[in-house]
């Protein structure tokens, strides 16, 4: 018996769905977001530039940055000093260290000070997946704007240490400069340095790190670096008028320092 042949009917709706998906899955290897433009057409827009990593900054004045990083210690005689000289302090703070803390923090932001983002949680970033890295400065964005109603443009990453997704992921966060810092203030008061002269000079990011239990209040270790800046005819800047506005050096290619 002969068949009859039988004209093809309309495909079924799951699979003509499956179809259409596919094809509009095969975009051009590496394109980036897509967006409309007149006439229907889409092109593709470039990722934010990545943001420059400074430990230093190019300056005219005689001038040095005082960065507090993560929040563990809240001396209320600091806040006293920051409003009683006018200090413009930069302070680095990690939501897990600051915990309840944040009310000292909204003191000193009322005297002056400066809050930036030092992640979520404090850990080792490179090496960590880009939505990882992006979770904790991202998060750590928002939780400040939330408390303080800011977004800091200014980000330290824990330990100084940083690789190119760190870079991708503060970029994407709106971070406008990732801040290291040639000079150390440790805990008994004595200066470090990373790299160059085993001096103070203008232009030149102080880190104080948190301590466990040190021998100087966090006033009196800025109480003695405040007088050897006087004795050098330096004054305290605010590193939010200098980076991210101005050329500023890199540190791309300087080691990184340790601790904070």
């Amino acid at each position: 018996m002969r068949r009859r042949r039988v004209a093809p009917g309309p495909l079924p709706a799951v699979l003509a769905l499956l179809l259409a998906a596919a094809a509009g899955c095969a975009a051009p290897s590496g394109a980036g977001h897509v967006s409309s433009r007149a006439g229907g057409t889409a092109a593709a827009v470039a990722p934010a530039p990545l943001p420059p990593v400074v430990d230093h900054v190019t300056t005219d004045g005689p001038v040095v940055f005082l960065t507090y990083d993560d929040g563990a210690e809240r001396d209320p005689r600091f806040i006293d000093l920051v409003r009683e000289r006018g200090l413009p302090v930069s302070m680095f703070l990690t939501d897990s260290v600051v915990g309840p803390g944040y009310g000292h923090f909204a003191r000193l932001r009322a005297v002056g000070a400066d809050l930036q983002n030092h992640t979520l949680d404090h850990p080792a970033l490179p090496g960590l997946p880009l939505a990882a890295q992006r979770a904790q400065i991202c998060g750590q964005q928002r939780k400040l704007a939330a408390r303080f109603g800011v977004r800091p443009r200014l980000f330290r990453p824990p330990y100084g240490r940083h690789d190119t997704a760190t870079l991708r992921a503060a970029a994407e966060c709106g971070i406008a400069a990732v801040v290291l810092w040639r000079v150390t203030l440790e805990p008994d008061g004595h200066l470090t340095y990373t790299h160059g002269p085993h001096r103070l000079r203008p232009g030149d990011i102080v880190s104080v790190p948190s301590g466990e239990a040190p021998p100087l209040t966090l006033a009196e270790r800025t109480t003695r670096l405040l007088a050897e800046l006087d004795e050098r005819g330096l004054m305290v800047g605010r590193l939010e008028d200098h980076v991210g506005r101005r050329p500023s050096r890199s540190a791309e290619d300087t080691p990184s320092p340790s601790g904070a």
